[in-house]
């Protein structure tokens, strides 16, 4: 039998089932309650990003620089794809 963890919980039984595969009391609430909101869809996959492939080398020299990954200068495309995957 599910337990009822008070109005701060939406959905009891989430909660209960994260909270046995290890997630902290925080995180359970969080998504259990997000599982409950409209708005929000945290069991569907984000990310609307391009593939690295599709990116230029501008761009992805542009995120290298961001990360701070050295030797970037001298790389080519597919090395930067590599080292930025490595991130």
């Amino acid at each position: 039998m599910v337990k009822d963890h008070g109005s701060s919980i939406k959905i009891d039984q989430t909660y209960e089932a994260l909270r046995e595969d290890g997630h902290s009391k925080e995180a359970a609430a969080r998504i259990a309650n997000a599982q409950a909101n409209p708005d929000q869809s945290p069991s569907k996959k984000g990310g609307k990003a391009s593939s690295y492939e599709e990116r230029t080398k501008d761009d992805l020299y542009d995120r290298a620089q961001e990360l701070e990954i050295e030797g970037r200068s001298d790389m080519t495309k597919a090395e930067l794809i590599a080292a930025l995957r490595d991130q």
